[in-house]
């Protein structure tokens, strides 16, 4: 019976502690109860079909605690990952807003009860949808599942091993936003120098006044012609999954 408990409490552990960080699923809109139930639930399921390393008979009350420790770390280490390579839509509409000169504008997110800037956020919500359409957050069981075959419950890989893969979702996070804002930010450069020819061939224009509204409105029409992309970011997204999760 204690077998069954401790291995149950390690299961959850690490759920909870995924789960605790990964996008959708840890939205202050969704009542806290939900997502009890929902992680407990969770837990349960994997508790029965997922294999445990560590017999409870042999293992003191330190060394229940550092499993337990050693789990909510790998759990929190793979919510890390998700939620950083997540954020490559709205880190690429942060780019596109620096340029707009909307980065002061600031709106309340719904989702988060936070501050962030309007068309990240809408890039964001778009995302998500097309996301959730294509059965997106079957995902996020898999990768549940798939780190209890590669480390069941009671072993976990080493910190160098985490470590290295959330580095390499923050590198992932800035190259891919950058890829992805790429078309965008060329289009920028080539308002800039038409803007540049034409200060110098009509010096009395008002340069500053005429490139407020258009640079506005080429970031709103760039980000209209990027939304197509996103849906095919949905399936890279995925792919990246599978290459850096410590797993």
């Amino acid at each position: 019976m204690l077998e069954r408990l401790l291995g149950f409490a390690m299961v959850l552990t690490r759920i909870s502690a995924f789960f605790m960080l990964l996008p959708v699923f840890g939205w202050r809109t969704i009542p806290v109860r939900v997502k009890i139930a929902a992680t407990v639930f969770m837990a349960i399921f994997f508790s029965v079909i997922t294999p445990r390393a560590t017999e409870s008979n042999k293992t003191s009350l330190l060394q229940i605690v550092l499993l337990l420790a050693n789990e909510a770390t790998y759990g929190l280490a793979l919510g890390l990952v998700v939620v950083v390579v997540f954020s490559v839509v709205k880190f690429s509409g942060r780019i596109v807003e620096r340029q707009m000169g909307l980065l002061m504008a600031q709106i309340m997110d719904p989702l988060t009860n936070e501050r962030t800037q309007p068309l990240g956020s809408l890039l964001e919500m778009i995302f998500i949808i097309l996301f959730l359409s294509a059965n997106g957050h079957h995902l996020f069981l898999l990768i549940i599942s798939r780190s209890y075959e590669a480390f069941p419950a009671g072993s976990i890989p080493t910190i160098s091993v985490l470590a290295s893969g959330v580095v390499a979702a923050g590198s992932t996070m800035f190259l891919a936003g950058l890829r992805l804002a790429a078309p965008m930010l060329a289009a920028f450069l080539l308002l800039i120098v038409v803007l540049a020819v034409l200060a110098r061939v009509v010096p009395e224009m008002n340069i500053l006044f005429i490139s407020l509204p258009l640079r506005v409105g080429l970031g709103l029409l760039m980000a209209a012609m990027f939304l197509p992309f996103i849906k095919g970011f949905v399936a890279e997204f995925a792919e990246w999954m599978g290459k850096l999760l410590p797993l």
